[in-house]
């Protein structure tokens, strides 16, 4: 049988394409079901409160540069979406009074426009709203170095390979409307894939490289971040790949309740748990990582029963 064409943006791949019965399971899915989706490599957490929420993300950066030496540089990679864990690290750090001399950070993605990635001048620039809710908070003679900070550029080089330079202790994410990690969205419906997104293999092949955006995507990134706006939103970004993704220890993804919508937060959970890795739905190929954790606000997973606004 032939895939289902996308209920979205029909020249795209997307997690419409998927067999109607997998999206019934998952809608189905009540909060007990999702704690139960645990398995070795695949741990589900709930969180009462999003002060606790935020925190336990905050706190994921302190205890892998808590591990950072001059023998054993140590990382996180971490995402814009969402942010609010971003001025309790640098709280963190000032009141533990961290040494980060040798950590390092990875910003997940950036946009790119007119050949390159915007500049931190920009309105959404991503590594504008590191610095300025995290960064810069951190006292001066704590923080990090400034050649210990990896924001992805259109030549993306100097990032690739700063990943060998230090080790990824966690890569942590926010999931998409696209079921996304990063930007890394379904691809076109085109050339040798029209009848068949890229295998889970070929897609793991992705490095870090300038990427065309879902419609969805766009649409989204104007409605959590520009008003709605979506004529600001930039068409392109370069994103972290999976190759990079890979390298890192640990995937931490939190699921808020803002980014994406009841249905994605169960679905991919259900495909990752079930082992199941589909590029319509990127999130899933997590399910071949060795260490994967889905941090959810107990607020926030809402509900897939019908209900008319």
């Amino acid at each position: 049988m032939p895939r289902p064409v996308s209920r979205i943006a029909p020249e795209w791949w997307d997690y419409t394409t998927l067999e109607p019965e997998l999206i019934r399971d998952a809608a189905s899915l009540s909060e007990s079901d999702l704690a139960g989706l645990s398995r070795p490599g695949f741990q589900v957490v709930f969180y009462d409160t999003l002060e606790d929420f935020y925190l336990a993300e905050a706190l994921e950066y302190i205890h892998a540069w808590r591990q950072a030496t001059a023998d054993d540089p140590v990382g996180i990679c971490g995402p814009i979406g969402p942010t609010e864990q971003l001025p309790l690290v640098a709280r963190l750090v000032n009141e533990l009074e961290l040494d980060l001399t040798h950590a390092h950070f990875w910003g997940m993605d950036e946009w790119y426009e007119n050949g390159r990635e915007v500049p931190v001048t920009h309105p959404l620039s991503f590594e504008r709203a590191d610095r300025e809710l995290c960064f810069s908070r951190i006292r001066s003679d704590l923080k990090i170095p400034e050649s210990n900070l990896h924001f992805p550029k259109a030549d993306t080089a100097d990032y690739v390979a700063s990943w060998d330079t230090a080790r990824c202790a966690v890569m942590q994410g926010g999931q998409g409307d696209i079921k996304h990690w990063a930007f890394n969205d379904p691809l076109r419906r085109e050339g040798a894939h029209v009848d068949t997104p890229p295998s889970a293999a070929d897609y793991r092949k992705l490095s870090t490289r300038v990427v065309e955006l879902h419609p969805l995507t766009l649409a989204q990134n104007a409605r959590t971040s520009g008003g709605g706006n979506i004529t600001m939103v930039p068409l392109q970004a370069i994103t972290v790949g999976p190759v990079q993704t890979w390298k890192a220890e640990k995937v931490s993804i939190w699921h808020a309740g803002t980014h994406d919508n009841p249905l994605g937060q169960r679905l991919t959970a259900l495909m990752i748990s079930k082992g199941i890795a589909d590029s319509s739905v990127p999130m899933s190929l997590l399910a071949e990582h060795h260490n994967v954790q889905f941090n959810y606000y107990r607020g926030g997973i809402g509900s897939c029963d019908v209900e008319m606004h």
